[in-house]
């Protein structure tokens, strides 16, 4: 068996700095979306679709990375419910990486309109056509945009106590590579 690290692999890095902007992208643009009627709704719209399908193809190969390469354990002194609520943050984020997009596809599936990536290239739907799934679905992105938002600041925060305050090597982990001396 091969021992702990002490930072995330290189490509799991990457992955992380690569979709953090697109996340924080993908909820403003969603904002910004339902707040406009303005010409700039189609804009945003054109940008939306092909960024969630980016998003979820980079979820997938995340855990993957994930699963498969062992990550650095939290610092020793960090109380069990701290380490319980970092272990189930990033297991929630995993999951609404991978719904968000989804239930836009099957929302916009169900509500007859086309998902274009690119010029002429549009995914196929994923559910039937329904207007009852329609507005179920749409009310379900909105709940979990709202839940991605929150546990993302929530990630956010823990990052910056790790940084800033307990300094402890689990931002750096993430950041550079480098844990702090002597940190487990």
């Amino acid at each position: 068996m091969t021992a702990q690290p002490t930072s995330f692999s290189p490509l799991a890095r990457l992955l992380h700095w690569l979709m953090a902007p697109l996340v924080v992208a993908m909820l403003f643009i969603g904002i910004g979306m339902v707040a406009t009627l303005s010409s700039w709704h189609q804009v945003l719209l054109s940008i939306h679709r092909p960024l969630g399908i980016a998003i979820l193809v980079l979820a997938v190969i995340r855990l993957i990375v994930r699963v498969t390469r062992r990550t650095p354990a939290l610092p020793s002194d960090m109380p069990a419910w701290q380490r319980g609520l970092a272990h189930g943050s990033h297991w929630l984020f995993y999951a609404l990486l991978l719904a968000m997009p989804l239930v836009g596809w099957s929302m916009l599936s169900a509500g007859g309109y086309p998902v274009q990536l690119a010029g002429s290239v549009y995914l196929p739907p994923i559910v039937p056509h329904d207007v009852h799934l329609y507005t179920f679905l749409r009310a379900a992105h909105t709940y979990l945009a709202l839940l991605l938002f929150a546990t993302f600041l929530m990630h956010l925060g823990a990052a910056l106590f790790h940084g800033l305050i307990r300094r402890d090597g689990v931002f750096s982990s993430m950041t550079t590579g480098a844990r702090a001396a002597g940190q487990d």
